[in-house]
C-alpha cells in the first residue's frame, strides 16, 4: 500500500518526463544518494572501501559506458578493456608530461584519447554487425594490448612497462586515503549517471535505441546511421576511459599493460547482460553482482565444504566462480534477458497493483 500513485498528479509535460516520476522513487534515489555520501565514509572499513565499494563504484561507470554501446545502440563490444586501457595511459602522460596537471583534467583528457580510438575501431560498424562487428572490437584489444607492451613512449621507457602514479589531489585536497578515494569516485559516477540518464532519453538516445531495433527502418524514417553509431562509440568510450583512469590512478595506484587483459572485456559484458541491457540502472546492478559474488563465494564455499567433511582449494574455488558465473549469464539469457533490472522493474509493478491481481 506504500508504493502507490493515489493523489500525484501531473500538471506539465516536464513532470510527467521527469526521470523519476513517482515520488516514492525520488525520496529512495535521494536517500540512498545521501546515506552513499553521508553515511557509508561513518560506517565502512578500509577493507570495505578497498575491496568492495571503490570498486564497485569504477566498474559501475565502465557498465554505463557498455551499456550505451551494447545495450542503446545494439553494436556488439568485445574493446572494453581496450578502452579502458587507452584512458589509464592517455591520462597518465598527461598528468606525467604535462608540468602541474590536474587530476580531473588528466581524467577528462584520458577518457578523450579513448573516445578517438572508440572512434576508429567503430568504423567498422558502418559496415558489418553482430559477430563480425565483435571480432572487430576484438581487435582494439589485441592492438591495445601489443601497444602500450611494445611501443615504450606509452610508458615513460620503463623497462618492465609498468607505471605508478601518486600524490593525487583535487582542489589542494589529497586523495590518498580510501574514505577520499571512495568519495572521489561516487561524484564522477553520480555526475556521469545522471548526464548518462538524460542522454538516453533525449533525440540521440532514441537515435540509438532505433538503430537497435532495425537499423534499416531507422535510417527510412531519417535518422543517420554513421552519426548514431559513431556517437555511441564516441560516448561509450569516453566513459570507459574515464572508469579505466579511474581504475588505474585511484584503485591500482601501479599497473602494467595485462593489468587490462581481455577479461575485463567479458567481465564488463557480463556485468551488462546480468544487470540489464538497455539500463542505467542494470549497470549498478550488474557491478554489484559481479563485484560481490566472488567475495562471498570466497568466504561461503570453504564453511559449506567443511560442513560436508571436504577441503577446498583455492583454485577449487576459482574455477567455481567461473562456473557459477556461467550458469547465471545461461539463465538470464535463457530466463530473464532483460536482467536483474527488469526483476526489479517488474517488482516495483507488482507494489503498484498490490493486492489486485491484475
Amino acid at each position: 500500500m506504500i508504493y502507490r500513485e493515489n493523489g500525484q498528479f501531473k500538471t506539465s509535460y516536464r513532470a510527467d518526463q521527469a526521470v523519476f516520476p513517482i515520488v516514492q522513487d525520488r525520496v529512495v534515489i535521494w536517500a540512498l544518494v545521501a546515506f552513499a555520501f553521508a553515511g557509508v565514509p561513518l560506517l565502512a572499513s578500509d577493507y570495505m572501501f578497498r575491496a568492495i565499494l571503490i570498486p564497485f563504484l569504477i566498474f559501475s561507470l565502465a557498465a554505463i559506458g557498455v551499456n550505451i554501446l551494447v545495450g542503446y545502440c545494439g553494436q556488439i563490444s568485445l574493446g572494453s578493456g581496450a578502452f579502458m586501457a587507452v584512458g589509464a595511459y592517455g591520462a597518465y602522460n598527461f598528468f606525467v608530461r604535462v608540468p602541474g596537471m590536474p587530476l580531473v583534467p588528466a581524467l577528462i583528457l584520458g577518457g578523450l584519447c579513448a573516445t578517438l580510438f572508440g572512434i576508429l575501431f567503430g568504423l567498422p560498424s558502418l559496415r558489418v554487425r553482430g559477430l563480425y562487428l565483435a571480432v572487430a572490437t576484438l581487435a582494439a584489444q589485441f592492438f591495445a594490448d601489443w601497444m602500450f607492451l611494445r611501443i615504450k613512449w606509452f610508458t615513460l621507457d620503463t623497462p618492465s612497462g609498468s607505471v605508478a602514479v601518486s600524490n593525487l589531489q583535487v582542489l589542494g585536497i589529497p586523495i590518498e586515503s580510501a574514505t577520499s578515494k571512495y568519495l572521489f569516485c561516487l561524484v564522477i559516477v553520480v555526475l556521469v549517471a545522471v548526464a548518462a540518464k538524460n542522454l538516453v532519453r533525449g533525440a540521440i538516445g532514441r537515435e540509438w535505441m532505433a538503430i537497435r531495433d532495425m537499423d534499416v527502418a531507422a535510417a527510412v524514417i531519417g535518422i543517420r546511421p554513421v552519426y548514431a553509431k559513431l556517437s555511441a562509440f564516441a560516448v561509450s568510450s569516453f566513459i570507459i576511459g574515464v572508469a579505466g583512469a579511474l581504475w588505474a590512478f585511484v584503485y591500482l595506484g601501479a599497473w602494467e599493460p595485462s593489468a587490462f587483459s581481455v577479461d575485463y572485456s567479458f567481465r564488463l559484458l557480463f556485468m551488462v547482460i546480468i544487470g540489464g541491457l538497455g539500463s542505467i540502472m542494470g549497470s549498478f546492478f550488474g557491478a554489484a553482482f559481479i563485484v560481490v559474488l566472488p567475495i562471498v563465494l570466497n568466504q561461503l564455499l570453504p564453511v559449506l565444504a567443511g560442513l560436508l567433511g571436504m577441503e577446498i582449494s583455492t583454485a577449487g574455488i576459482s574455477h567455481t566462480e567461473l562456473m557459477v558465473f556461467g550458469a547465471l549469464i545461461v539463465w538470464f539469457l535463457v530466463v530473464e534477458p532483460h536482467g536483474l533490472a527488469k526483476l526489479w522493474s517488474t517488482g516495483k509493478q507488482k507494489l503498484r497493483l498490490w493486492p489486485f491481481p491484475h
